[in-house]
């Protein structure tokens, strides 16, 4: 299954999500609650526990990637976001398939298309750019290490800000899937679906990298970072 790695942009830092981000996590989902109406935001410290612990159940299976989002100008907390839905097409065919099942090592497997979701920022860190940064390492890395296939996005359809965001990353629509699931609001919702694929992803890196283009190179990471990194384990992946 894919192992935790940190990733670092100019802006951002992507780094595994683990129970020590509790109390960040907790704070940077209280700021301003009004823009959550369809996204699942933890609202205090013991749902931050459980949205963690969740998080990393999840990872310990092998369906989810998570991360914490932090903010690299202040070292804060800011959000969080996750690969998940991780698919493998590698090995014998097998009809029904099994979703979410590698062939062979699970520990070596990487898959070949996943999903991106799960993603929210506090009410500061919206609208400066780090959400489109972060969505550039996370599709690089999956695209440029992993080799996928393909990466899905989706939001709910009413969400016309996620689905602004998600457009504005070159993404192609697939269509709205009408009554697919039930909102966090408790209301039917229909679903906006959106992928890349790889043939697809040198187009949209080049409208990513051009949009958040600075006139300086980016930064040497963070040697206190790069050493949490080392002592942990963790592969330390720039932009």
């Amino acid at each position: 299954m894919p192992v935790p790695v940190t990733l670092i942009g100019r802006s951002v830092r992507l780094e595994p999500l683990a129970e020590h981000h509790a109390e960040a996590l907790a704070d940077a989902g209280a700021e301003d609650r009004t823009t959550y109406a369809f996204t699942p935001v933890p609202h205090g410290l013991e749902a931050a526990r459980d949205y963690i612990g969740r998080a990393l159940a999840d990872q310990a299976v092998g369906r989810s990637l998570p991360f914490a989002t932090v903010a690299v100008a202040d070292n804060r907390v800011v959000g969080s976001t996750r690969f998940l839905e991780l698919d493998y097409w590698q090995g014998p065919v097998v009809w029904p398939p099994t979703p979410g099942v590698p062939y062979g090592d699970p520990r070596s497997a990487v898959p070949d298309a996943a999903e991106i979701g799960a993603t929210w920022l506090s009410s500061r860190a919206q609208g400066t750019g780090i959400n489109t940064e972060a969505k550039l390492l996370m599709l690089r890395y999956a695209f440029e290490t992993w080799r996928v296939r393909r990466i899905s996005l989706r939001a709910d359809a009413r969400n016309l800000r996620s689905r602004a965001a998600i457009e504005r990353l070159g993404a192609t629509s697939e269509g709205v899937r009408r009554a697919h699931s039930r909102g966090l609001d408790g209301v039917v919702r229909s679903t906006a679906f959106y992928s890349i694929l790889d043939e697809e992803w040198p187009a949209v890196r080049d409208i990513v990298e051009l949009r958040i283009a600075a006139a300086t190179s980016p930064s040497a990471p963070d040697p206190t970072i790069a050493q949490e990194c080392r002592l942990h384990g963790v592969p330390l992946i720039t932009a």
